[in-house]
């Protein structure tokens, strides 16, 4: 289910053919991966999710809600909702990029120690397929929080297999990436934090490479890649060549 890719004259667009949705049995909850267009009631839901969630915290500067309200730089975005039909989280993805400039960690590090570090390690990476997850909010339900974040950041792969993307690009709080490394993501350590979205912070950037993200996962997360690509193998026969790539051998 490899997205297509519908040329204009200015800019590239990338069509997921339907929604995703699989149930999760670490959360409890239905994760689907959507485009905003074509699931605009869900968009909505998650936008408002995100902005009290960031509001709630006092980082809605961070947040930018109007820079991308209207989806169109959102290439998927995957939500989490429970049984009774809350949505508990949800994140996006913007790419792949064609420019480092494209990436919202520029205007993090911007004026700061290591902007030109950060354009390099982009820029260097983009033959290869580089997408960024943004937006990122879950539940502040701390009985739940955990296995959100955990599962949130699984959508590395499924994305990296939609988009044809070797690279996932992320930026947040060091306590944050914590988190999202549990599924091989790696902080790049050495580019300086940047105090984004104020003093208050101090924000990283993480990678994910699809060729070894496997020698830095937590085994139970691991685990759980493998089979969620190997479920969603069996929603679309186009997934299969995912799965075979890194169910074997693991």
């Amino acid at each position: 289910m490899n997205a297509s890719v519908l040329d204009f004259p200015d800019q590239k667009l990338y069509h997921l053919p339907e929604t995703i949705s699989w149930r999760d049995t670490d959360t409890g909850c239905t994760i689907t991966c959507a485009q905003p267009d074509s699931e605009p009631e869900l968009w909505e839901t998650y936008l408002r999710g995100a902005l009290r969630s960031y509001e709630k915290h006092g980082v809605e500067a961070a947040l930018d809600i109007e820079s991308f309200a209207d989806g169109r730089d959102t290439t998927l975005f995957y939500t989490a909702v429970d049984d009774d039909g809350r949505m508990l989280g949800g994140l996006r993805a913007k790419g792949p990029y064609f420019s480092a400039d494209e990436s919202h960690a520029i205007v993090e590090w911007e004026g700061q120690a290591g902007q030109d570090a950060v354009r390099k390690m982009i820029t260097d990476r983009l033959p290869f397929g580089v997408v960024e997850m943004k937006s990122a909010w879950v539940s502040d339900d701390p009985a739940r929080s955990g296995a959100l974040t955990r599962t949130f950041a699984r959508t590395a792969f499924p994305t990296m297999e939609l988009l044809g993307a070797q690279f996932i690009l992320a930026t947040a709080a060091a306590h944050v990436l914590d988190r999202w490394s549990t599924s091989g993501g790696v902080v790049a350590t050495k580019i300086p934090a940047a105090a984004y979205p104020s003093e208050r912070y101090r924000t990283k950037m993480m990678w994910w490479d699809r060729r070894t993200f496997a020698n830095h996962a937590e085994p139970r997360q691991l685990a759980r890649i493998v089979k969620e690509m190997r479920m969603l193998a069996t929603i679309s026969e186009e997934f299969s060549s995912f799965g075979m790539q890194y169910g074997s051998g693991m």
